[in-house]
């Protein structure tokens, strides 16, 4: 293979990094052309179509010496992409996408190749979406966590610890009780924060159309933990979806039936994990310099407060 090979970094992609990365992640962007090169190379691969990134990563459809379709995926070593590879092991296909290859050094995986023009957003009816995305779920979170992984526990902490800081910060007083109260859900619960393998971030564009299933799981940001913490980012998918239904608490409360439901969740210590994913955003928005909560998250946070509350009294 030649390393002659001309590798394009889309401009989105460097500006991502270039708005949100560090020195060593503009650094990565300006090394990236070599390493796919030095990649194409060393695992014989020959590039097949345009390639599709995301925030932080580039992936570029390739075909083996073999034959095989796959995927080449670059991406930083961070903190928060090292353990993607450790999943995707562990899960070994199983509703996720299949780990190939990997390169320890550079981040660089190897994947199965799905395809990255049909996420599952682009299935029209929402309910057959959100049963599809709780299926992949519901088998995810089936496997038991591996040593060496983030811990809800350590993360829940971390978060508790935070929020004397982030609530001054907070302009409106609603917001800051609101704060608050997710702060002692998440209290309640730190004792049992579970030994599940999570995905993380499992919402309809990290879901794809596959060949040898109908969609598998990409992206993910392995954790172990309570499925619970698992669930929001498919409660806040295609929100203006939720909104022309015209009774928004009603169809957010009909998405965490669902995914409860199918997992086999208490609903409360599922709503309060919930309450921990919406205060964790709320302490990265207020890190980020914003000053009002993300007017999406407090509707979810106060219905599922308002649901908590209702069966406490039930």
């Amino acid at each position: 293979m030649s390393t002659s090979i001309r590798i394009d970094v889309p401009e989105a992609l460097a500006a991502s990094h270039a708005k949100h990365g560090s020195a060593s992640g503009r650094a990565w962007i300006a090394a990236l052309p070599g390493l796919a090169a030095d990649f194409l190379d060393r695992w014989a691969l020959r590039p097949d179509g345009p390639g599709w990134h995301g925030l932080a990563s580039l992936v570029l459809p390739v075909t083996r010496a073999d034959g095989t379709r796959a995927a080449l995926k670059l991406q930083p070593v961070t903190d928060e992409h090292a353990s993607e590879p450790v999943g995707l092991r562990v899960w070994n296909g199983d509703g996720a996408v299949r780990l190939l290859d990997h390169d320890p050094g550079t981040g660089t995986m190897l994947l199965e190749r799905l395809d990255g023009a049909r996420p599952l957003s682009s299935v029209a009816d929402d309910s057959t979406a959100l049963e599809i995305l709780a299926g992949l779920l519901v088998r995810l979170v089936a496997v038991p966590a591996p040593d060496g992984l983030r811990r809800l526990a350590d993360i829940a902490a971390a978060i508790l610890g935070a929020v004397p800081h982030a609530v001054p910060a907070l302009a409106d007083p609603a917001d800051r009780r609101l704060v608050r109260t997710c702060a002692s859900a998440v209290a309640e619960l730190i004792g049992e924060p579970g030994d599940r393998l999570l995905h993380w971030d499992l919402h309809y564009d990290n879901v794809l159309a596959a060949e040898r299933e109908p969609w598998l799981a990409i992206d993910p940001k392995p954790l172990a933990g309570d499925p619970g913490f698992d669930l929001l980012p498919a409660l806040d998918n295609r929100w203006e979806e939720l909104v022309a239904a015209g009774d928004v608490p009603r169809a957010v409360l009909r998405r965490f039936d669902l995914l409860t439901e199918a997992l086999g969740l208490d609903r409360r210590r599922a709503a309060g994990w919930t309450l921990g994913r919406v205060l964790q955003n709320a302490l990265w928005d207020v890190e980020d310099g914003e000053t009002a909560l993300d007017p999406v998250q407090v509707t979810i946070a106060t219905t599922l407060l308002h649901h908590r509350m209702l069966e406490r009294r039930a």
